[in-house]
């Protein structure tokens, strides 16, 4: 039992590090997804959504350091309870995510490791077997090293934590995974399976029939209600209420979703990605971002105009707001309207520049960091 325990906790303190820093990377991106979840339509828990972001940094710094802790058998009494909890807390979520398909990926590995609701709760079950393993068998967790170098280990895992959150927070992820990265063609990524060649995604509908003679239930999905001609059997009703869609088959959809950009009522969005050079000045929410950072990003913005070059803001807030903000704040480009998701998963920054040459992402840059023309700018052109 002791050579079981011991690769259970090698496997769970490695899984929750590396689960841990990939968030960490981007804690903003997993911020979004514990938002989803307090919404009044999933956990309805709406008091919970202004502390997403702390929130979010705190479970992810606290799921690297029960890692480490696990691996040093450090506190491991407490380092195994937490991690019980943890993991039945997770295993709720991914679990009633999948169940009642309310958040369509619970963000366990970030943008880097995409997993789909039942694959996501699977991977919990996994776990928890592994956990109670553990925490049925600390006799066999021997800690490593002295108590006085395990806890300089743990405050130096801590301040490594807390200085990638404060970075990333304060800039961009140290590395993007999402489909708007730099060096990514955004053309590229909106083309379907079929312009490819390749397989797309499947989906069908679930129906549940009942026989009104016998009360017996099945459950065909449309494919074979069309081919086994179930209409036919007059014996047969459909349960409307219980009718669902479900993908039958995962095939390859496209990275770029939902790139639509709508300028005066009119579709914009080809004349942005056929542009030679075009630079974007996002804010996803007009009520959230920092007015403060337009100062510097008015005079880069202006810096853009003098050299030739369109640039232009986008939101998903109602125009009204967006108009009032650009008179308050002065701004020197135009807003168009883009759906607030896409917004988000383009730049973790509100607001952020990204720039594009014939729709391949160039450049992307926190208000903290708004370049410079000449010194940034330029180079890249």
């Amino acid at each position: 039992m002791n050579f079981i325990t011991q690769i259970c906790r090698i496997l769970v303190g490695g899984l929750f590090i590396f689960s841990g820093l990939i968030k960490l990377n981007d804690p903003v991106g997993f911020s979004f997804k514990l938002d989803e979840y307090f919404a009044p339509d999933v956990l309805n828990l709406p008091f919970l959504q202004p502390l997403a972001l702390s929130l979010a940094v705190f479970i992810v710094i606290l799921e690297v350091l029960l890692g480490v802790a696990l691996l040093l058998g450090h506190w491991k009494k407490l380092t195994a309870w937490l991690l019980l909890l943890m993991i039945v807390f997770f295993t709720f979520l991914t679990f009633y995510s999948a169940y009642f398909n309310k958040v369509t990926d619970c963000g366990c590995f970030g943008d880097a490791i995409p997993l789909t609701p039942w694959e996501s709760f699977g991977k919990d079950v996994v776990l928890t077997v592994l956990i109670v393993i553990i925490f049925t068998n600390l006799k066999y967790i021997k800690p490593l090293f002295t108590t006085g170098a395990r806890s300089a280990i743990m405050v130096v895992s801590l301040i490594g934590c807390s200085l990638l959150g404060y970075h990333v927070l304060n800039h961009l992820p140290v590395k993007d995974f999402r489909a708007y990265a730099e060096g990514k063609s955004i053309p590229e990524g909106m083309k379907s399976a079929e312009e490819l060649g390749l397989e797309p995604t499947k989906y069908g509908t679930i129906y549940y029939l009942k026989n009104k003679d016998s009360g017996e239930e099945k459950k065909v999905t449309s494919d074979e209600y069309m081919s086994e001609e179930w209409w036919k059997k007059k014996e047969w009703e459909i349960q409307s209420d219980k009718t669902e869609n479900v993908v039958l088959h995962h095939g390859y959809e496209p990275p770029v979703h939902d790139f639509v950009i709508l300028y005066n009522g009119e579709d914009a969005t080809q004349e942005v990605l056929d542009a030679p050079v075009v630079f974007m000045v996002i804010a996803y929410n007009i009520h959230k971002t920092d007015k403060e950072a337009y100062e510097r990003i008015n005079t880069f913005a202006r810096s853009v105009e003098e050299a030739g070059y369109p640039i232009i803001g986008l939101s998903a807030s109602l125009d009204a707001d967006v108009e009032k903000m650009r008179h308050e704040l002065q701004t020197p480009f135009p807003f168009a309207t883009m759906d607030e998701t896409t917004l988000k998963t383009i730049i973790r920054s509100n607001p952020g520049i990204v720039m594009l040459k014939e729709g391949v992402v160039t450049g992307k840059w926190h208000y903290n960091d708004t370049p410079d023309f000449e010194k940034d700018i330029k180079p890249l052109l």
